[in-house]
């Protein structure tokens, strides 16, 4: 037995309703499944390519002429075309005036969607984030100097790359703060200019601790609406509840959690201003703590302090 015109009409109308539905989801589905894969290449090929270079600091020239005050010109573009890319295959370089000649994109979206960065207004590191400024911790105060110039490349298998880089960073590992220690962060576009441009789906990070020897990692993570008055709890606590609230998320270790505080701007947490868990223990008692305010690295008990998971 046939159909009449209206029973077939009826049926590609329910279908075509269906589809509206259940297609947003499953492309969603998609690019995550794919992000993903790209988020995991990208991280290996630059920890291969940092793994081969002789150092991470030294590169470029720190002022302009006998200006201590001004602005690196060169250090990030040095770092890049004296060092990065004799490891990494790189098809184009741009200083922080042409970033969006590298696919930087206009605007990048937050994880929380709150105060989402502007290309024009994240030029150099002290733009990206104030605790790379001046700061104070208990009786001391910090100047990091010079405001060290942004500079963006693209790699050959397309993504868009924004870097920070510290031409003076050591290896020193005592209590000091992460502005010291942190070599190279990289702000990764993986579609470049194409949408959504938002971290946690194209957008995310890398960063290069220590000269030598250097610890690359790429952190994801959770999002929380919340960035003041972080509830303090224990490490025991902070554990189980990155497994159990999180989709089996965990906490992240000292130079992941050091590597979320320089982006915390990019995560809309750029308002935290407490001492969060590491998963790094220091001894029997005291674990690696990383204050978000300040970036001051320290050790202190297993007890009260703010946890921020990440995803496996």
């Amino acid at each position: 037995m046939g159909f009449t015109m209206a029973e077939i009409l009826l049926s590609l109308t329910i279908i075509g309703v269906v589809a509206a539905i259940t297609l947003p989801s499953l492309t969603g589905n998609i690019n995550e499944r794919t992000w993903n894969t790209q988020r995991k290449a990208l991280y290996a090929r630059f920890s291969q390519a940092i793994a081969l270079m002789p150092a991470l600091n030294g590169y470029g020239t720190l002022t302009e002429g006998n200006d201590s005050s001004s602005a690196v010109d060169t250090a990030a573009e040095t770092f890049v075309t004296e060092g990065l890319s004799k490891v990494l295959k790189i098809n184009n370089i741009c200083d922080s005036e042409h970033l969006a000649d590298c696919g930087i994109p206009e605007t990048i979206t937050t994880a929380t969607g709150v105060n989402n960065l502007t290309r024009d207004n994240i030029k150099t590191l002290k733009d990206y984030n104030r605790i790379f400024g001046s700061i104070s911790w208990g009786n001391q105060s910090f100047n990091f100097g010079t405001n060290v110039k942004a500079a963006a490349f693209e790699t050959a298998n397309g993504e868009s790359i924004l870097l920070y880089y510290n031409p003076s960073c050591t290896g020193d590992t005592e209590n000091v703060q992460l502005q010291h220690r942190i070599c190279a962060n990289f702000v990764y576009d993986l579609n470049g200019n194409k949408g959504p441009n938002t971290f946690g789906k194209d957008i995310g990070i890398i960063a290069a601790f220590y000269p030598s020897d250097p610890v690359v990692v790429a952190p994801f993570p959770v999002v929380r609406a919340s960035t003041v008055n972080e509830t303090q709890v224990s490490l025991e606590y902070a554990q189980k509840t990155c497994r159990n609230d999180f989709d089996n998320a965990r906490v992240p270790n000292r130079e992941e959690l050091m590597a979320m505080s320089a982006n915390a701007p990019l995560f809309g947490r750029e308002n935290t201003t407490v001492g969060f868990h590491s998963a790094t223990i220091a001894n029997a008692t005291k674990n690696w703590h990383v204050h978000f305010g300040t970036g001051q690295v320290y050790t202190s008990g297993k007890g009260a302090a703010a946890v921020w998971c990440i995803h496996r």
